[in-house]
């Protein structure tokens, strides 16, 4: 029997709270949590929540679209999915079901390097629709190359370089509740990788070595022709190196508030890195984001697009492949309310003067 999406799920929230009470409680931590106290984590959403729009009205709303250019490729959203890992965590059928609603809505999927199904059966499952390969650059270079050529091979159109973990955040929720990763679900697209020993310090002599640095930038550009994508920027003097450093874009993001606490919320962040960019290249930005209108708040800031990530999970997790196209299919429906009671035809018309 195909996942049946619930009748009193009509918005993002009813999707956690549906989640919720399907998960166990140690993947409910896993999902759900954030670093140390989750101060990151709670300001994210807030700082969407404050914010007040200024509408225009009385506009002529002729051919009236939320259409957006990224990468070359025209798309009738700004919305993409944002990449989240171990997905058959949370439904059976895992990344393909992701990959299906994405597919069937055409909403670009970045596909996470720790997914829980193999980079080329999504490929395959997606059916043609844009495709982003999410990478962390492993302590193994040869190991990575072949990560990115398995995704050129694969058709994948960009690389997504994500740079704000190079080491796990102290979650404490998921340490109470015991999370460990199930025989069942594993990174798959890392097998194959030697692991470096386990140590107790993070300042060990060995991880540090391992840890990536701009340079890594420089050699990744150099090993592949996709465009790349810096995912984790949050300082503009950041934002400025990784366009030295030949970025093709950069993701405002600080890992949802799951790698260190008293960070920035990305809405607080996201005009000083759009003012240090200055148009050179895409600005996309992700955290918190949980209503259309906080869509719409992120491009009259300047971003050019917002990824979602754990909502997505929720819709998964609720109703598998339907879940996750009904969450993508609300928050559409809610950006295109905001847009008409606002004044805004398209989003370049998503002007500061909203956020007045």
């Amino acid at each position: 029997m195909p996942d049946a999406i619930p009748a009193d799920a009509v918005s993002l929230a009813d999707y956690e709270r549906l989640a919720s009470k399907r998960l166990i409680a140690k993947n409910l931590a896993y999902l759900n949590g954030g670093a140390a106290d989750m101060r990151t984590l709670t300001a994210n959403t807030e700082s969407w929540n404050k914010q007040s729009l200024w509408p225009r009205v009385l506009r002529d709303f002729e051919k009236a679209n939320t259409q957006t250019t990224l990468l070359g490729r025209k798309l009738n959203s700004p919305v993409l999915i944002a990449p989240t890992a171990y997905h058959k965590l949370f439904h059976p059928e895992g990344e393909l079901a992701t990959a299906t609603a994405a597919s069937a809505l055409r909403v670009p999927y970045i596909v996470s390097t720790q997914a829980s199904v193999k980079l080329e059966d999504i490929a395959e499952k997606a059916g043609g629709m844009p495709l982003w390969f999410q990478l962390y650059i492993q302590h193994d270079k040869d190991f990575t190359k072949n990560l990115v050529r398995r995704a050129e091979k694969a058709g994948y159109e960009a690389i997504v370089l994500t740079v704000d973990a190079p080491v796990h955040g102290i979650r404490n929720d998921e340490q109470r509740s015991g999370f460990s990763l199930p025989a069942n679900v594993e990174p798959v697209n890392l097998r194959g990788l030697t692991p470096l020993p386990k140590t107790q310090s993070a300042f060990d002599s060995t991880l540090l070595a391992s840890l990536p640095t701009w340079k890594d930038v420089e050699w990744l550009k150099s090993i592949t022709s996709l465009p790349v994508l810096i995912k984790g920027i949050l300082h503009p003097a950041d934002a400025t190196m990784a366009i030295e450093y030949g970025a093709d874009g950069i993701m405002v993001s600080n890992h949802g508030g799951r790698t260190l606490d008293q960070l920035p919320s990305t809405r607080e962040t996201l005009p000083h890195i759009v003012k240090a960019v200055a148009g050179k290249v895409p600005v996309l930005v992700d955290g918190g984001i949980r209503r259309g209108t906080d869509v719409l708040q992120a491009i009259a800031l300047g971003a050019d697009a917002v990824l979602l990530g754990r909502p997505v999970i929720h819709g998964l997790t609720t109703a598998g492949a339907a879940g996750v196209a009904h969450v993508l299919k609300l928050v559409q429906h809610e950006l295109e309310v905001a847009m008409l009671l606002t004044g805004c035809r398209n989003l370049s018309e998503a002007s500061s003067t909203l956020t007045i």
